[in-house]
């Protein structure tokens, strides 16, 4: 199945959207900080910006945006860019619900501004709305290809898919530990806080951290378990988690190198020793499954399995005898270079 030039231009057109709307937060934070830099430390959790109002983005913003523009290149110059669409639609309603309820409750009174909050939680819907149409494009939008040889998504390669596996499986895992420790540490009801955001300072447009993680790990799973079986949507999605990986672990290794964490990291507690390994570990994964899937990966071919010939080929039917084949049987001796 191909996308068809239609649903690539909305497809382009919603993403920019998002883009724009990300973009115009971040500016207005910019534009009510006293240095660029303090945004990014405010970014990564470290406190009062000197700014003349608190800024509303969190590093899920730039995340995002790097995200949407990356998407909008690669669906105007694909015909099989239906599954980062789809990603993209899937990251963007997930990270983004929170703010449905977030927004409009009571324990959010009094850290912004009414009519800020008016305005934060209408984007809030209109993103999510651009979201799902994000979703419908990359499913109504595929057409049949024009003939066999027309271009098919591809999947990862074998070693890719095993190194995304291994790699995104095991953020996974690390993550869903730390959700375990926090909700024993915690309790039910404050970890239930965690989770919608009751109580948890954050900026206006952050996500819970607890409903965050969730996402990560979900996303994690399904990129690894789809990388393991050679789908194509894994590619996309994969990567997709792993910006978000990377944006997290960078901001980690930045506040580290700050303090001089990494020198004294004897020094520290055994949780905050785990906590930073951690960070790190989703840095190294995230940046090593990036670039291992953005590789090219294999096109599917009629009658072939996840990674060659259908289970149960016969060897001539793989090589043209039996009919409906793709040429001559290779020779008894193949020649260098066959």
């Amino acid at each position: 199945m191909i996308f068809t030039r239609g649903a690539r231009i909305t497809g382009a057109v919603l993403c920019t959207a998002l883009a724009v709307v990300t973009a115009a937060w971040i500016v207005r934070d910019l534009t009510r900080t006293d240095r660029p830099v303090d945004l990014w430390w405010f970014w990564a959790g470290q406190g009062d910006v000197g700014a003349t109002a608190p800024p509303v983005t969190s590093l899920l913003d730039p995340v995002l945006l790097a995200v949407y523009a990356a998407v909008t290149v690669t669906v105007m110059r694909s015909a099989v860019a239906a599954s980062a669409l789809f990603a993209t639609g899937v990251l963007t309603f997930a990270v983004r619900l929170p703010g449905l309820w977030v927004l409009g409750s009571s324990w959010m009174d009094g850290r912004a501004p009414d009519e800020l909050r008016t305005r934060a939680l209408l984007c809030a819907f209109g993103v999510l709305a651009v979201a799902v149409a994000l979703i419908v494009t990359a499913l109504a939008g595929r057409g049949a290809p024009d003939s066999a040889y027309a271009l098919t998504p591809t999947r990862p390669a074998q070693g890719v898919a095993v190194t995304s596996f291994l790699l995104l499986g095991a953020a996974a895992g690390i993550w869903t530990a730390w959700e375990v420790y926090w909700g024993q540490r915690l309790g039910p009801g404050a970890y239930l806080d965690r989770v919608t955001g009751e109580s948890v300072l954050m900026p206006l447009l952050g996500t819970p951290p607890g409903w965050l993680n969730a996402v990560i790990v979900l996303l994690c799973l399904a990129a690894a378990v789809g990388a393991l079986f050679g789908t194509p949507f894994s590619r996309p999605l994969g990567m997709v988690v792993s910006a978000l990986l990377v944006g997290v672990g960078g901001s980690a290794l930045a506040t580290a190198l700050r303090y001089e964490q990494l020198d004294r990291f004897g020094e520290l507690t055994t949780v905050e020793q785990l906590s930073l390994a951690s960070l790190l570990f989703g840095l190294g994964a995230g940046t090593l499954a990036l670039f291992a899937l953005a590789r090219r990966g294999e096109r599917d071919m009629p009658g072939a399995g996840p990674y060659g010939p259908a289970w149960g080929q016969s060897e001539p039917e793989r090589y043209g005898q039996g009919g409906g084949g793709f040429g001559p049987p290779p020779p008894s001796s193949p020649p260098p270079g066959w």
